[in-house]
């Protein structure tokens, strides 16, 4: 490994259509391993979403099992993300100062041992506990995850490496749910926990011995007098661009898994569909268009970067504004081939907007600092993802369910504006960074 590879040092105006984009990272011989690093880490992400999935896959079962109200169905689900949101921070930190290897296996094997236990809790605050567990394991992955990634590449392939990664979120989810929802229409819900767990061990033992140590931890420590060799949390929360990216991705969180966890519920509650057909519809239909939009938002923005370094930043809000049209009309779509039709739309254009928003994070921070940045965006994004399964569950008694969920497209509105506006913030910071 060449430790003294880096990213470009050139300073290119962000305004300044044309520019080119910086060298690779990482020099020719380590080109096919970079892209292996994309692969074994997609593998890792997969579980990490399947796991979380499998509850919005049999939440009637355990609502029935454990006599739960639509309040505390939403609890177990805020309680997962309020804690990956709380850990994500530090465990990003951890990422910038420790091997990320190492800080991403660890995860693995403890988010999976908490999946693998989670039958086990018979009772609701056992069930919650569970849960949030499981999410303070999954907290160490995805900054750690994206930060390696970023390390392996630069400007010129960040987007298509990142969105590549990003496609595991919405295979992992679709089909983590429908194969939570089969297992549990045929067999007991809390098989799949099993299965899901012990994959997930399996996984760790293999890329304990195919997945090497990272580039080093100082890329970009020596490129130009600008760039410290040091960062602090502080400097991080001062960055602007990084404060506007990180209040977007609090508003996109509360939509999607407001969907993500109430949309097979409503569909088996409301238009009487089973748990696997539920699964199929609320699930893959929404992942397999994030899917979609995620590919060809990656390639869209390498291209559009060429022409304007602002090309992420106008693609995150321009996904955004289109995604909240569908979502608002997902609760007043009572027949199944509209509501499909909506429910792929809002997940295709908001696809788009998690191909960029990763790497528009690693454009506005220095390299070193980008674990503990993307555990920053995380806390702040999933923080608001954990308010939204609570705050559906409490306003379904007032509004009914198909409503509570359509009035979240008001927040992807606000949220693409904000970033559009925000354009000159961004030039500023992509300089300085």
């Amino acid at each position: 490994m060449n430790d003294s590879s880096t990213e470009s040092c050139a300073v290119p105006d962000p305004r300044k259509a044309g520019t080119p984009t910086p060298a690779p990272s990482l020099q020719d011989p380590n080109r096919f391993y970079r892209w292996a690093v994309v692969g074994m880490l997609w593998s890792v992400s997969f579980f990490n979403y399947a796991d979380r999935s499998a509850l919005s896959a049999v939440m009637p079962l355990v609502k029935a099992q454990l006599q739960l109200n639509d309040a505390q169905l939403g609890f177990l689900s805020s309680s997962f993300l309020w804690v990956y949101a709380g850990a994500a921070v530090f465990v990003g930190y951890i990422g910038d100062r420790f091997p990320r290897k190492n800080v991403i296996l660890g995860g693995l094997v403890f988010w999976s041992l908490m999946t693998f236990i989670t039958p086990f809790a018979f009772t609701f605050a056992l069930f919650a506990i569970c849960r949030a567990l499981t999410g303070l394991g999954e907290a160490a992955y995805y900054p750690a995850g994206t930060a390696l990634i970023g390390d392996y590449h630069s400007a010129a392939t960040r987007s298509r490496a990142l969105s590549l990664h990003q496609t595991a979120v919405f295979v992992g989810g679709g089909i983590g749910t429908v194969i939570a929802a089969f297992i549990a229409e045929h067999y007991r819900w809390q098989y799949a926990y099993f299965l899901y767990g012990a994959l997930g061990w399996l996984l760790a033992i293999i890329l304990l011995f195919t997945m090497r140590r990272e580039p080093n931890k100082q890329v970009g420590a020596k490129v130009g007098s600008d760039v410290s060799a040091s960062f602090s949390l502080r400097a991080l929360l001062v960055n602007r661009s990084l404060r506007i990216l990180s209040l977007l991705f609090f508003t996109a969180n509360f939509v999607v898994w407001a969907l993500n966890i109430w949309i097979p519920t409503y569909l088996n509650r409301e238009l009487h569909l089973s748990l696997t057909e539920a699964g199929f519809y609320g699930g893959t239909i929404l992942n397999a268009a994030s899917l979609a939009g995620v590919l060809l938002g990656g390639v869209i923005a390498d291209r559009l970067i060429k022409q304007t370094r602002l090309g992420r930043f106008y693609i995150l809000g321009g996904s955004l504004l289109s995604s909240g049209l569908f979502v608002f009309l997902i609760g007043w779509a009572h027949a199944l081939p509209l509501l499909a039709l909506c429910l792929a739309f809002a997940g295709f254009l908001k696809g788009i907007f998690d191909a960029n928003i990763y790497a528009a994070v690693h454009d506005v921070v220095v390299p070193r600092a980008r674990s503990t940045a993307v555990g920053l965006l995380t806390t702040i994004g999933f923080a608001g993802g954990g308010l939204s399964p609570l705050i559906i569950g409490l306003s379904t008694a007032h509004f009914g369910l198909g409503t509570a969920l359509s009035l979240t497209a008001f927040l992807y509105l606000l949220g693409g504006a904000l970033v559009l506006l925000a354009r000159n913030v961004f030039s500023g910071d992509l300089v300085a960074a």
